[in-house]
């Protein structure tokens, strides 16, 4: 869930829980205030109907009925009250009125049920008329619940529409001082989501806000360590693959010179023994041809394993001529199982002698690899070489159907990563449409390897 939207919903439903305590202590205050006026008044009546009563008892003010309300209806008296007046000993009763119901009810239905239910409007207000210690009387005073229902909902009314303006206003300014807050975890993440893509050399900005400041501190250590790690492990891998190839080179320099001449002299010297033998020992001449044999099959042999060491063709040729000497080279060794096709665009002599070998490299790995464990019936070298980038593709028509793949003994793919890596290039790997596997490898143009 959106943080900024969890806090203002936290935010929204803590301030309507807080409408909802305040509302009710309003509508608890109004009916409170009701009944308070309906008690008042019948004090005050009360007091009034004790005087008359004094009055009468003395003789005086025997024109006006008893009780007489004509002065409290004269007085401004609240409307939508009723007085009643019982004597004790039911000879003597008269109500009076004033004021009457609302013409139209203005609140909602669901509104009434709960005041009602909650408060009981109209509640009755008894208060006994006495003399001289002796109850006459009894003075009813019943408020109008209508009255006090459309008090309580115009307060109500007025209380929700006020705290409904505030309440968006403070969820608005919330919003935008927490969106102004979080700004910056959107560029975090873009920055981590960057350093996960490889670009160690990213730095994120100094923040305002002291805990962004400490993260984005934080994150920046990290990558520089990672990137002072990445150059290390480059330079270092580099060094290694270096010394591997001036150790191949070394290899087939010797091999060449030295195994390689020593079965060149034992098949001279065998075919003059032959040429002998046919002379003086013809029974030695099967012995002279089992030696051609072998010397031969380890001739053949010498020679695959100075092509795999390093290909005879690469310092003199370049690239472009290894590489169809490659890709001729599996295709006879397939015998039509799999078909290697090589595309090559771009000046291959542009390229400096280690991104040349290296290219060289994954290319033989990628294509031992689908010899292996592809079952593929085509495979497509592709190398595109352009004024700022290089790109070798290879791509297969093999089982492959997932990513990743589970983990193996072999260092191939290792391999290719690590001279990728060295290169300041990148690997991605893909599965083609439907199946087979694309093996993507972007070069810088210049070579910053040494």
């Amino acid at each position: 869930m959106n943080l900024q939207l969890h806090l203002l919903s936290r935010i929204s439903a803590i301030a309507l829980a807080c409408l909802l305590l305040v509302s009710a202590y309003v509508l608890f205050q109004s009916h409170r205030q009701a009944e308070l006026a309906a008690w008042r008044i019948a004090d005050s009546q009360g007091r009034l109907l004790e005087s008359q009563l004094m009055l009468h008892s003395a003789g005086i003010g025997q024109s006006n009925p008893f009780p007489d309300f004509e002065v409290w209806k004269q007085s401004g008296s609240q409307p939508g009250i009723c007085l009643r007046y019982a004597a004790a000993d039911n000879t003597t009763t008269r109500s009076l009125c004033n004021g009457t119901k609302p013409a139209i009810a203005n609140w909602p239905i669901l509104f009434e049920t709960g005041y009602r239910w909650f408060f009981n409007p109209g509640r009755q207000t008894v208060r006994p008329i006495a003399l001289r210690g002796r109850v006459h009387g009894s003075l009813t005073v019943t408020p109008s619940a209508e009255l006090e229902l459309a008090a309580a909902w115009d307060k109500f009314l007025q209380l929700t529409t006020l705290s409904c303006i505030t309440i968006f206003a403070v969820s608005a300014l919330v919003y935008l001082s927490i969106r102004r807050a979080l700004r910056p975890a959107h560029t975090i993440v873009q920055g981590v989501e960057t350093l996960e893509a490889g670009r160690f050399d990213f730095r994120l900005p100094d923040f305002q806000l002291n805990e962004w400041r400490h993260i984005g501190a934080a994150i920046n250590q990290l990558a520089a360590s990672q990137q002072q790690l990445l150059a290390e492990r480059q330079r270092l891998v580099t060094k290694l693959i270096t010394l591997q190839e001036a150790e191949r080179r070394y290899l087939t320099r010797e091999l060449h010179d030295e195994f390689g001449q020593c079965l060149a002299a034992i098949q001279a010297i065998s075919l003059s023994i032959r040429q002998t033998a046919i002379q003086q020992c013809p029974e030695l001449i099967s012995e002279t041809e089992h030696i051609n044999r072998i010397t031969g099959h380890m001739m053949t042999s010498l020679r695959r394993l100075l092509g795999q060491l390093r290909p005879a063709e690469f310092d003199e040729l370049g690239l472009a001529a290894s590489l169809n000497s490659l890709v001729a080279g599996w295709n006879g060794r397939s015998r039509g199982n799999t078909r290697f096709q090589l595309d090559i665009y771009g000046d291959c002599t542009l390229l400096s002698e280690t991104q040349a070998i290296n290219l060289f490299r994954i290319a033989q790995a990628c294509l031992t690899n689908i010899s292996k464990h592809a079952k593929a019936s085509s495979a497509r070298i592709h190398l595109q070489i352009d004024s700022d980038s290089i790109t070798l593709l290879i791509q297969d028509d093999g089982i492959a159907d997932h990513l990743p793949f589970a983990d193996t003994d072999g260092i191939g793919l290792l391999g290719i990563r690590e001279r990728a890596t060295a290169l300041h290039g990148q690997l991605t790997m893909s599965i083609a449409q439907p199946h087979g596997l694309i093996v993507k490898i972007e070069l810088p143009a210049s070579d910053n390897s040494e």
